[in-house]
């Protein structure tokens, strides 16, 4: 048995309503509806099939591949709907609402299926039919075309490609064109594109043009002006030169009135938001003078239409003077304040400016504060100032007759308060504070002479008292904190594009959190510089009766400082790499000048001051080797650019051989600093062999690069044969020193020879 067309219609709601709250439905919703609202359907079916293709296409949750895909099996339905003979207003516009929606996706099928001609031979029928229907169909049809032919010549025409590796995620344009497209060349598309736009522009230079078209027209340019800068500059001129306030030649009618303000608020609309997303571009300067002259004619359009309206012949409070002399009306005089009742007299009597019964009857205490404001303050505003004089006027009139009338007999006044408050006695009793107010105004009865040493001079306040080492440690501890702790709302200057200063530049000067972190490096390195002259490294030493003197507090605050910064580090080291390479050019630098301060001025009397660099570099870099993996490079930055290297950094590189999944990233790093770093270059070629020689898992990728740096290692003639440049055990070799542009010169010291290999594999 056949359903009824109710029954369909509620099944096929029930289907979207499964498609919303599940888009992953919308496949084979989509496909199973085809059948039901094709051509041949009643016309319920057809209206409601329509509203949901073009709803679906615009749904934000559909995948944008699944909408492609999809977009191919409807062009068949959307065509036929679109070539009934008796076609429903409702249904055209849906259908070509989804039309606008899948052109720019049939169009990017095309461009991957150069030679799918069916599909694009029925896109190219709808898209007659729609331009064929632009001019004689009705309002809403042509305000649904405007919106087509606006996707139409933004896909055909020249974007931006965001990226060229993934079409995918570009936009929909001309520029995914290739030139020698069989079906939809760009030297066909772009013309056709251009000839729409200047036909989409003509509704702005007719005569007589519908209000609700160009509105339209209006809304649908401001997309093109955003995303084609190439067709900006003719759509801009041509809106800059309507004037939207134009008077019609035909009598104004109130329609009229509303169509015009409509598109005089849509052209002033879009044209503030082409401003505010460009304050400086090229058309800003003439959008403001447009936008001032629009606003000078709207304003003066309303004061012309209040200019027209006559003037009343007669007065709107009533009839004239010689009319109501003749009827007998009276005419309204100046109010005068009624005569004071003889007796005392109450305050209310005295502010009472009205005979009124019902007014002074009435109890204003009964009113809520709230409501008493509300309505006192309008009133203020809106009461004649020769009103508010008089009464002012007649009350003082009254007060000081009241006063010359009782002051003789050394009345109050006002005298009476009322039936009510006659009995009302209040006791005063004086507080504290205003007995001694009364005695201090008081002169003196005996003043004493001020002693020598209270006498009047400048006032000096006495200093702290001093804090003591834990004091000292504990506040700095509280300033460290709580700057790391300004650290997290602050940006990352790394995020946003900044010129670079050069050589010239100056540390800490832009405010961001790279200066805060150059102030707590230097904080760190130089804060403590000088006051270790006793040379201690210890954290703690004896003196010479054996007690345990505690650090320096300035060193313990110095090292508080060093042990925040690497645990802020490690706690991101990827994004923060080059705040450990700063820190640690400001430790290496602070340890070459205190060195050489120490040999120029303290020879021979202290022991060297302390070095830094050494211990912390160590120990940042054991803190990243466990989280490094095969593909990082922040360790090749690292071992780069960092001021000095030694054996103890290359043993360590050395040993992510022990991980077969790291030996190619130890490999690389020791590579890398053959190449870029000549002082520590037979060091890092050490390592290498003895990966190449010890570790199975690493021979290939080490010889693979020694092949480069040694190849007489691998000549047939001496097979396996150890270097001949290895110094014995007991020679050190001489520190070398490296320099980099822009940095201070690095020393890599490279002092004493790398482990032999029995032990490297006993290590292992």
């Amino acid at each position: 048995m056949a359903l009824s067309v109710s029954d369909q219609l509620t099944q096929l709601d029930a289907a979207r309503q499964l498609v919303l709250a599940d888009s992953a439905l919308y496949p084979q919703i989509v496909q199973g509806i085809l059948p039901i609202v094709g051509a041949n359907a009643r016309l319920e079916l057809r209206r409601w099939g329509a509203d949901f293709l073009a709803e679906t296409f615009a749904s934000p949750v559909l995948a944008l591949q699944e909408k492609e895909r999809l977009s191919i099996g409807v062009l068949q339905t959307l065509r036929e709907l679109l070539e009934q003979p008796t076609q429903d207003e409702n249904v055209v516009k849906s259908v070509i609402q989804a039309a606008a929606s899948i052109y720019g996706l049939v169009l990017r099928s095309i461009i991957a299926n150069p030679h799918d001609s069916s599909t694009w031979d029925r896109m190219a029928a709808i898209k007659s039919n729609i331009f064929r229907k632009w001019d004689t169909a009705s309002g809403g049809i042509r305000i649904c075309c405007i919106k087509f032919v606006q996707r139409v010549v933004q896909v055909q025409t020249p974007g931006v490609i965001a990226d060229p590796r993934r079409s995918e995620q570009n936009e929909v344009s001309l520029a995914l064109v290739p030139r020698d497209h069989p079906l939809i060349p760009p030297s066909r598309l772009e013309p056709e594109a251009l000839g729409l736009l200047d036909r989409l522009l003509n509704v702005f230079h007719e005569e007589t043009s519908d209000a609700i078209l160009v509105n339209a027209t209006l809304n649908c340019l401001g997309t093109l002006i955003r995303t084609r800068p190439n067709a900006a500059n003719r759509i801009m001129t041509t809106i800059l030169s309507f004037n939207p306030l134009k008077q019609p030649t035909s009598p104004m009618t109130p329609r009229m009135k509303v169509q015009i303000k409509s598109l005089e608020r849509t052209t002033r609309t879009m044209l503030l938001n082409v401003l505010r997303r460009n304050e400086n571009g090229p058309f800003a300067g003439r959008i403001r003078q447009y936008v001032d002259r629009l606003a000078q004619a709207r304003f003066e359009m309303s004061d012309e239409g209040s200019r027209k309206r006559a003037l009343p012949s007669e007065p709107t409070d009533g009839l004239d003077n010689a009319k109501r002399m003749r009827l007998g009306a009276e005419l309204p005089g100046r109010l005068e304040p009624p005569p004071l009742p003889p007796g005392p007299v109450s305050h209310a009597q005295l502010f009472t400016l009205t005979g009124d019964r019902g007014l002074t009857s009435f109890d204003v205490t009964q009113l809520p504060i709230d409501l008493v404001v509300r309505i006192t303050l309008p009133m203020l505003h809106r009461i004649e100032q020769s009103a508010l004089d008089s009464a002012v006027n007649a009350v003082r009139s009254r007060y000081n007759g009241l006063k010359n009338a009782q002051g003789a007999q050394g009345q109050v006044v006002p005298q009476a308060l009322g039936d009510d408050e006659e009995d009302y006695e209040p006791n005063f009793e004086p507080t504290e504070e205003q007995v001694l107010n009364q005695t201090n105004n008081q002169p003196p009865e005996d003043p004493l002479p001020l002693p020598p040493d209270l006498a009047r001079g400048p006032f000096k306040l006495a200093q702290p008292p001093p804090l003591t080492a834990e004091e000292t440690e504990q506040i700095g501890k509280g300033t460290i904190s709580r700057v790391f702790g300004m650290m997290s709302v602050l940006d990352d200057s790394s995020t946003t594009k900044r010129q670079r200063p050069g050589l010239n530049r100056l540390a800490g000067s832009n405010y961001d959190r790279d200066a805060w972190m150059t102030v707590i490096t230097r904080l760190a390195t130089r804060a403590s510089a000088g006051l270790d002259e006793d040379g201690s490294d210890d954290e703690e030493q004896e003196d010479s009766k054996g007690a345990v003197a505690k650090q320096n507090p300035t060193l313990s605050l110095s090292d508080g400082i060093r042990e925040t910064l690497w645990k802020f580090i490690i706690e991101d080291f990827r994004s923060r790499i080059s705040i450990a390479i700063s820190w640690l050019n400001e430790e290496w630098f602070n340890d070459r000048i205190q060195l050489r301060d120490h040999e120029q001025q303290k020879r021979g009397k202290k022991r060297p001051p302390r070095q830094n660099y050494d211990k912390w570099m160590l120990k940042v870099l054991d803190s990243i080797l466990p989280f490094l993996d095969a593909k990082d490079k922040v360790l090749i930055r690292f071992l780069s650019e960092i001021p000095a290297l030694d054996e103890k950094v290359v043993d360590r590189v050395k040993g992510l051989a022990r991980d077969p999944e790291r030996v190619t990233l130890a490999a690389n790093a020791l590579y890398y600093l053959v190449i870029v770093r000549p002082p520590v270059r037979d060091i890092c070629a050490d390592a290498l062999e003895d990966l190449w020689r010890n570790y199975e898992d690493a021979r290939a990728a080490a010889g693979k690069l020694l092949r480069k740096i040694r190849p007489a290692l691998f000549d047939e003639d001496k097979p396996n044969k150890p270097p001949t440049h290895v110094l014995p055990a007991d020679i050190k070799s001489p520190p070398l020193s490296e320099s980099k542009e822009g940095l201070p010169s690095a020393s890599a010291t490279g002092e004493g020879v790398p482990p032999t290999a029995n032990a490297i594999a006993a290590a292992v």
